[in-house]
């Protein structure tokens, strides 16, 4: 893969990556905020959707990258963390805790404590950096 070709991916990947971030904090907004806690589950559960598809996103440009040969339809968790595992053990722990707080805990369970939130979208942004231009 060319140094062009590269490059395009990563500006590709991390500009939708950081989108889906951008109207996560959004929806994280419109949640309130009162002591600890967003008041709003439905919107926490939103944003935490959407933050975890980005991370996805992400992780699909980082596979581009490293030349994982990509798969079609519907990708579960144990792709990703098979392949990564491969390529990055590193990445791997930023990717299964942001999977917890993001998907498992806010996402379905609707966690609304607000330093558990935080520290999911901090973890998602360091996965989104790997492929920062």
């Amino acid at each position: 893969m060319s140094v062009d070709e590269q490059s395009k991916i990563k500006v590709t990947y991390y500009n939708e990556a950081i989108r889906y971030m951008e109207n996560a904090k959004e929806n994280l907004k419109r949640a309130g905020k009162e002591d600890r806690f967003y008041q709003d589950i439905k919107y926490v559960k939103t944003a935490c959707g959407v933050a975890y598809n980005g991370v996805l996103v992400a992780l699909d440009g980082y596979f581009l990258l490293k030349d994982v040969e990509k798969r079609r339809g519907r990708k579960s968790i144990q792709y990703y963390e098979t392949n990564l595992a491969k390529v990055d053990k590193k990445l791997l722990n930023y990717l299964n805790s942001a999977y917890r707080i993001l998907h498992l805990y806010g996402y379905y369970d609707g966690e609304n404590e607000v330093k558990m939130i935080s520290s999911g979208f901090e973890l998602a942004y360091s996965i989104i950096e790997k492929i920062k231009p």
